[in-house]
C-alpha cells in the first residue's frame, strides 16, 4: 500500500481526505456510515463566540451541478461546543478542526482562544467569508487588509496550527493568501463556496429566503483547481483543496495542481460514504501508478 500521510505544519494526517466544514456535521453523525478514524481530518461545522440562529427558510436551493446554501452559520456558540460537543468528539482517532467564524477580529480572536484550550482539537480554519460589520457587510477575506486583520488577531492569541479558508469572490486569491502567510497562517485553505442564485419563475422570486447564497458541488471546481493552483504557486506554506470534489480522480485533480490536502463537502449529500471511498480509491491508484507515497502526485501539474 501507498504511503498516504502527509503534514499540514505540525499537524500529521493519516491520509489527504478531510471533510468540509457545514458537510459533515462534528463527524457523530457519519460515524455508523464511515470509519472515522479512517477520514485524515474532520472539519466540524462553523463556530462563533456567540449563539446564532442562522438565516430564515428556505436555506437551500438545488442547482445545475451543484447546490445553494444560505444556512447562515447556525450553531450554539463555542462555549456550547467546549463544553457538550467537544466531550462527545475528542476521542475520535482523527485530527478534529474547528471552523472557526466571527463578524470582528476580536470575537474571531476570543472564538480560536477558547478553542485553543481544548486539548484534543489540533488546528482551527478561518472562514474569512464573513461579513465585516465595521465595512457595511463586506466579507473580511476580499481584500488583503481585511484577511491579514483577522489572521493578525488570531495568530497572537492561538498556538496550534492555523488554517485559513479563502473566498473565491476575489479578483486575485493569490495576494489575499500571501497577505494571510505574512501574518502567520500555517495553511491555507479553498476554495469557500462562489456566491450566486436561483430563481423560482413560477412565484416570481428568490428560491433562497435571503436572495443569494453559496454555490458548491461538481459546478465550481474548475475554478477551484485554477485557484489551488494559482495560490500553490504564491505562496510557500500547505494549501489545502476543496471545491466539487466527488471521486478520486477529482481528488488526484487537486494534488496535482499543487495542495498537499483535500476536503470533500457538497458530496457528502450525495453519498455519505465517499471520504472512504476517495481514500481508498487514491491507494488504488497510486498502487497502479507504481507511486510509493502521495507526495509523489503532489503539485506535478
Amino acid at each position: 500500500m501507498a504511503d498516504l500521510s502527509v503534514k499540514i505544519n505540525q499537524l500529521a494526517l493519516k491520509n489527504p481526505v478531510m471533510t468540509a466544514s457545514g458537510t459533515f456535521g462534528y463527524g457523530l453523525e457519519f460515524a455508523d456510515l464511515v470509519p472515522l478514524d479512517e477520514i485524515g481530518g474532520i472539519i466540524v461545522k462553523g463556530t462563533t463566540l456567540h449563539s446564532r440562529q442562522g438565516n430564515d427558510y428556505p436555506r437551500m436551493a438545488e442547482t445545475a451541478s451543484g447546490m445553494l446554501n444560505c444556512v447562515g452559520l447556525q450553531n450554539k456558540g463555542v462555549d456550547y461546543f467546549a463544553t457538550h460537543i467537544y466531550p462527545l468528539i475528542k476521542d475520535i482517532d482523527t485530527n478534529m478542526i474547528v471552523n472557526v467564524s466571527g463578524n470582528s477580529a476580536e470575537t474571531y480572536a476570543e472564538c480560536a482562544q477558547i478553542i485553543d484550550t481544548l486539548e484534543a482539537i489540533p488546528a482551527i480554519e478561518l472562514n474569512i467569508s464573513c461579513p465585516n460589520v465595521k465595512e457595511g457587510g463586506m466579507a473580511f477575506g476580499v481584500t488583503c487588509e481585511g484577511a491579514a486583520s483577522i489572521v493578525k488577531a488570531v495568530r497572537a492569541v492561538y498556538h496550534k496550527t492555523l488554517i485559513v479558508k479563502l473566498s473565491p469572490n476575489v479578483t486575485d486569491i493569490a495576494s489575499i493568501a500571501r497577505a494571510c502567510e505574512a501574518e502567520g497562517a500555517d495553511a491555507v485553505s479553498l476554495i469557500n463556496t462562489l456566491m450566486g442564485m436561483a430563481i423560482d419563475i413560477e412565484k416570481r422570486q428568490p428560491l433562497l429566503s435571503i436572495r443569494t447564497g453559496g454555490l458548491s458541488g461538481p459546478a465550481v471546481k474548475p475554478v477551484a483547481l485554477r485557484m489551488v493552483y494559482d495560490v500553490a504557486h504564491a505562496v510557500k506554506i500547505p494549501v489545502i483543496g476543496l471545491g466539487g470534489i466527488s471521486s478520486t480522480e477529482d481528488a488526484i485533480e487537486f494534488l496535482m495542481c499543487g495542495a498537499t490536502a483535500i476536503e470533500i463537502g457538497t458530496a457528502n449529500f450525495v453519498d455519505p460514504t465517499i471520504t472512504k471511498k476517495v481514500k481508498d480509491g487514491l491507494n488504488t491508484w497510486l498502487d497502479a501508478h507504481g507511486c510509493s507515497s502521495v507526495s509523489e502526485i503532489i503539485g506535478v501539474i
